[in-house]
């Protein structure tokens, strides 16, 4: 093991993550009392020009009407890029006026460490100013090829870092792939297209001790789609998978949360290799197959999953 460790970012259950655009408020209690465990209100992509102004104040009034933590949510807003005039307004209402309830910022379209730093800056100023006692933290949003390419840099671009999400569609459109269905596979491809972009930033994720999540699935009529893409990730190692539907959301929480004969076996190889040390042994056989020390971590990142999805009931 290299003496050089990134400790893990603070550990949240996200398995499922619900996106609710900030300019339809009907849709936030919904969202508070749904199976998610994380719920973004958006402020980017699924909010137009002419109602970016009225959502902001929607998502406040939201954030501080809604107990959102009491109701065992994790709840984030998706700012708009800061290439754009909306941002910087954005993170200063945002925070001034509910920062002690929002839990992290998600970043869309991050290209550069720089642009993390930006935003860390302003929370800095305003916690400071404001007296919170909370820290909110930062996800970031790797959806443009520049992204991919200083994936490593943003991952390290603050400590307010979290989690960073796979953001599929403006992805596609940055590499000028072919496909028009956010998501989905083209049968052209031989496999997965997607899979060196999500197993890039995995990676850098695991390297430096944040979350990876998954970005959306278009076509929420075709949850057969929905669930293809949802195992692949979470063979990877991805933590959870974007909700842009209602109807999603208890799909990603079965694909991502551990089986209970997985639990079982994964508590009986903690066992057997605690007997096997006993002995003075440093590996030991199960079920005819041989485990050792690397068996016990995999085991363990499944017993405590389990343990958190148990913890939040």
């Amino acid at each position: 093991m290299s003496h050089t460790l990134y400790p893990p970012a603070r550990q949240r259950l996200q398995r499922s993550e619900l996106a609710v655009p900030g300019s339809n408020p009907g849709m936030f209690e919904k969202a508070a009392a749904s199976a998610a465990d994380y719920v973004f209100l958006d402020l980017e992509d699924a909010v137009s020009p002419g109602d970016k102004v009225q959502a902001r104040k929607n998502i406040i009034q939201g954030l501080n009407d809604i107990d959102w933590r009491g109701l065992g949510k994790t709840i984030s807003v998706r700012i708009n890029s800061i290439d754009t005039h909306y941002m910087y307004r954005d993170v200063v209402d945002l925070v001034e006026q509910a920062g002690d309830r929002l839990d992290t910022i998600l970043i869309p379209k991050v290209g550069v460490a720089a642009d993390v730093y930006m935003v860390d800056a302003m929370l800095t100023q305003i916690e400071t100013a404001k007296g919170f006692t909370n820290k909110i933290g930062i996800e970031a949003l790797i959806e443009t090829t520049l992204g991919m390419a200083n994936v490593d840099a943003i991952a390290t671009s603050s400590p307010r870092m979290e989690a960073m999400h796979f953001g599929v569609a403006d992805y596609a459109a940055s590499c000028r792939a072919r496909t028009t269905n956010i998501g989905g596979l083209n049968p052209d491809y031989p496999g997965d297209q997607w899979h060196h972009g999500l197993s890039r930033m995995l990676v850098a994720c695991r390297a430096y001790g944040l979350r990876p999540v998954d970005g959306p699935f278009g076509d929420f009529s075709d949850p057969d789609g929905y669930l293809l893409g949802a195992r692949r990730a979470a063979a990877m190692g991805y933590e959870g998978k974007w909700a842009i539907h209602p109807s999603q959301i208890e799909l990603a929480n079965e694909v991502f949360s551990p089986a209970e004969a997985e639990v079982d076996r994964a508590g009986r190889i903690l066992i057997a290799l605690k007997e096997a040390a006993e002995q003075g042994k440093g590996a030991a056989s199960l079920d005819g197959r041989m485990i050792d020390e690397a068996s016990a971590k995999m085991a363990e990142n499944v017993v405590n999953m389990d343990a958190a999805i148990k913890a939040k009931g």
